[in-house]
């Protein structure tokens, strides 16, 4: 059975993936960090040996800046303060590895800044616009106390900004879909996974990824018992994808639904309990302008070609589909709420928030984002991994499920009747 909201099925064109190429560094020794600080706006991270080559980027839906290290080994070090959330460092692939920094506000690098002996690294930060920021990341990756050897445009003393190139024919990673085909489906999605570990325990012991990973699949399980709908998986194993492949996979399946799992983290240990985020009007109003003034228009809503329709035109239809996705998440957003509540789950105060995540900005699936505990708290950690509590999420989750399409059947029923 497939739902079929006003004005939906807004197809956005397939987000282009770039990647570098490949980097005449020599091959690295490994390195760790020994050290690492957040003064200010001013990041210091020291290693115990020399290193080859370091590169950075800003990265927005969550806003984060990721600096990537030849050599560097995964480990514990972290540090916050100031504009700086957390940080993560993991191995983003074989030989190169990757520090994280989640950003509190709006943030680029204004300068970095290598020692003479190549073991010290020091990044200011700066405040910005969320126009600067949006144009940072699009300018991708600046490489920092380049070799002598590494040509390109240099944007500063000791760094080098190295163009993208277009990648090889990009094929999404489309899961399977498990369920009778004439029921709506449900896109379930673990968050991070892969070299992006997410937020860690006080102790690095435990992950998000994996929590996640647990709970998608203990949803998915109690969804398939209940034969009311089809489910997939973003991701069923210990991979990485980026924030628009997950919704994007959730659109080329013409998924009815989209639920994206996560687990809360903040300093210290009195934040606890879930959260219920659903996209922002700021942010919707973003997407609809972006869609509008795309000149290939073609099969944007439903596979209506909007081509030959002025600019007007089409924003109205786009707006019309974007709002009404937005409404029925908010809605099935307060019935997740409240059978999650009725299963034993603690949320905070505000229980539904309003955010620009980037994981739910498509424009035509109504999409939630469940925050199911806070890592960082040792009550909710214990929560977060117990099967018991996964258990609670699951039938409450499925409960919502049902309860939403139920009535989005009926409504559907009282259309077709008038």
């Amino acid at each position: 059975m497939k739902f079929v909201y006003p004005a939906r099925r807004v197809l956005l064109g397939a987000a282009a993936i770039l990647s570098l190429t490949a980097l005449p560094f020599t091959a690295a020794q490994a390195s760790a960090i020994s050290a690492m600080s957040v003064d200010g706006n001013a990041i210091t991270m020291a290693f115990d040996s020399a290193i080859v080559g370091v590169s950075g980027m800003v990265l927005d839906g969550p806003r984060r800046l990721a600096i990537d290290v030849q050599g560097l080994t995964a480990g514990s070090a972290t540090a916050s303060g100031g504009p700086v959330m957390q940080t993560r460092v993991g191995q983003v692939k074989p030989g190169v590895g990757r520090v994280v920094f989640d950003l509190a506000d709006y943030s680029v690098v204004r300068s970095a800044s290598l020692s003479d002996d190549r073991k010290t690294l020091t990044l200011q930060l700066a405040s910005a616009s969320p126009r600067e920021f949006s144009s940072a990341a699009r300018a991708g990756r600046t490489l920092y106390g380049t070799p002598m050897a590494l040509t390109g445009d240099v944007s500063g003393r000791g760094s080098v900004t190295v163009p993208l190139d277009a990648p090889a024919p990009y094929h999404l990673p489309i899961p399977p879909v498990s369920g009778r085909a004439d029921k709506p489906l449900v896109v379930i999605d673990a968050g991070h996974g892969g070299h992006d570990p997410g937020s860690l325990s006080l102790d690095g012991r435990y992950r998000e990824k994996d929590a996640t990973l647990e709970i998608a699949k203990t949803i998915r399980e109690e969804l398939l018992k209940s034969g009311r709908v089809r489910v997939a998986l973003t991701r069923s194993d210990d991979r990485f994808l980026i924030l628009q492949e997950r919704r994007e996979i959730a659109r080329r399946l013409h998924a009815d639904l989209f639920i994206s799992v996560h687990c809360d983290s903040a300093p210290g240990t009195s934040a606890t309990g879930a959260t219920v985020y659903t996209l922002s009007e700021v942010s919707s109003d973003q997407v609809a302008a972006r869609l509008a003034a795309k000149e290939n228009r073609s099969d944007v809503i439903n596979g209506v070609d909007l081509g030959g329709q002025t600019n007007d035109v089409s924003s109205i239809l786009i707006d019309l589909t974007q709002r009404e996705t937005m409404n029925a998440s908010s809605r099935f957003a307060d019935l997740l709420q409240r059978d999650l509540t009725d299963q034993g789950v603690q949320f905070k105060t505000t229980y539904h928030r309003f955010a620009g995540l980037a994981v739910l900005k498509a424009p035509d699936v109504p999409a939630v984002l469940l925050e199911s505990g806070y890592i960082s708290d040792p009550g909710d950690l214990k929560l977060l991994f117990s099967k018991r509590y996964q258990h609670d999420l699951a039938v409450g989750v499925s409960r919502a499920v049902e309860a939403h399409f139920a009535r989005r059947l009926g409504q559907t029923d009282i259309a077709s009747r008038d």
